[in-house]
């Protein structure tokens, strides 16, 4: 089996740093992470190649920095990745980035499942998965908390409020997992070792039978009026009196100072 994963290293902060003139993040000198939800979505990788056999590939569009992500992914398991990296990508939405991600994953070749998170923590769109989707043309399934495969069906179950859909799809499929579906180990020692004496190949735009106007900016159709981190919240005040009435009346005595009431 050829699962195909894709990851998105993410800060590791609150305190982003913003590109005034394209709205977009400074990614360079910032604190990264593999996406926590990328991470589930490793894992599942990871138990259906132990379950089934085959092949699990990482792939991730990102600065060169990217590859300490892919290094992880490739402690904890994963046979090979793959760094997608370009100047002709930056400030790409998701649309730009699914577009980028698809042309990278029609160059691999066969594949028969390819997994994402739900979604990444400094975008939350959830939008890249399903729109990758969409350019290679297969069937996707959001939101799964349980994958099976039997022969060229896969057997899933996706995440509602109120319980679960069940769904089966043929083969090849694109699966977002949430965080439920597992939990993601931990890397090895010796998969570290390993990850750290390997080295990933990179995939620039010349190497993708991709088109320059739906690269990057220029290929973004959602343009970023204002990105900025919201204030924090000033901490409530804590009243505490002998009785239930003498709370009371201090809560009423300094809204009124307040002239909320």
């Amino acid at each position: 089996m050829e699962i195909v994963v894709c990851v998105k290293q993410v800060p590791d902060t609150t305190e982003v740093k913003i590109d005034p003139a394209t709205n977009t993040l400074i990614r360079q000198g910032v604190p990264s992470i593999v996406n926590p939800f990328d991470k589930n979505a490793i894992e599942a990788a990871l138990q259906l190649k132990e379950k089934h056999g085959g092949k699990v590939t990482v792939l991730s569009m990102g600065p060169p920095q990217a590859r300490d992500a892919l290094k992880e992914c490739l402690a904890m398991g994963a046979d090979t990745a793959i760094l997608i990296s370009d100047r002709a990508f930056g400030g790409a939405d998701t649309l730009a980035t699914s577009y980028t991600l698809a042309a990278a994953i029609r160059r691999l070749g066969i594949y028969d499942v390819i997994i994402c998170g739900k979604q990444a923590i400094d975008g939350d769109t959830a939008q890249v998965g399903p729109e990758t989707a969409e350019h290679l043309g297969v069937a996707q399934v959001t939101y799964v908390a349980k994958i099976d495969i039997d022969g060229n069906t896969a057997r899933v179950e996706r995440e509602h409020e109120d319980g679960y859909e069940v769904i089966e799809v043929k083969l090849p499929v694109l699966i977002s997992v949430v965080k439920s579906i597992n939990e993601p180990r931990y890397p090895s020692m010796k998969g570290t070792i390993k990850a750290n004496r390997t080295e990933i190949p990179v995939w620039t735009a010349a190497d993708l039978d991709v088109k320059a106007e739906r690269l990057g900016l220029t290929g973004s159709p959602t343009q970023v009026q204002k990105i900025f981190t919201p204030p924090r919240r000033v901490q409530g005040v804590l009243i505490q009196r002998d009785t239930a009435r003498e709370a009371v009346s201090e809560l009423l005595q300094r809204l009124s100072d307040a002239k909320i009431v």
